[in-house]
């Protein structure tokens, strides 16, 4: 059976496929976070990323939750082309994320080598009032 978005996601009116979803800034909405891209990918045929997406935007989530200070935070997954899914969670911290290269024995800070390792690329977009932190999957036929 096809995962399907909750009742409180919402289609983004963009001009190009995307779903987002406000979630509490806590650990628990990696869970929602993860459903929603499942969902997104499935819908739009590229299940194929699903799991490599749910696994970006829980990294993102947990970045959010331990360095944004926020209340809440928004989860959005995109289209930007026909083989390509734009995962991004946006929350009110105007600092940046920064990769890290943590030693063997440090217990945090290899989030954003993972998104990294498994994106086709990723970046961060200043906001008025915060940031968007995002990656980019592309299938195997897509061209860069």
């Amino acid at each position: 059976m096809p995962v399907q978005p909750s009742n409180d996601t919402r289609p983004a009116a963009t001009g190009r496929p995307a779903y987002s979803q406000s979630l509490p800034c806590e650990a628990e909405s990696a869970i929602r976070a993860r459903r929603l891209v499942r969902a997104a990918c499935t819908a739009w045929g590229l299940a194929d990323l699903a799991e490599a997406g749910a696994l970006i935007v829980s990294e993102l989530v947990a970045n959010a939750v331990a360095h944004s200070g926020s209340r809440c935070l928004r989860v959005t997954v995109s289209r930007p082309g026909p083989r390509r899914v734009r995962v991004a969670v946006i929350d009110k911290s105007r600092t940046y994320p920064v990769r890290r290269t943590p030693s063997a024995e440090d217990e945090n800070g290899r989030g954003l080598a993972i998104v990294e390792a498994i994106s086709a690329r990723w970046g961060t977009d200043g906001l008025p009032w915060g940031k968007r932190v995002w990656a980019e999957l592309r299938t195997p036929h897509e061209e860069k």
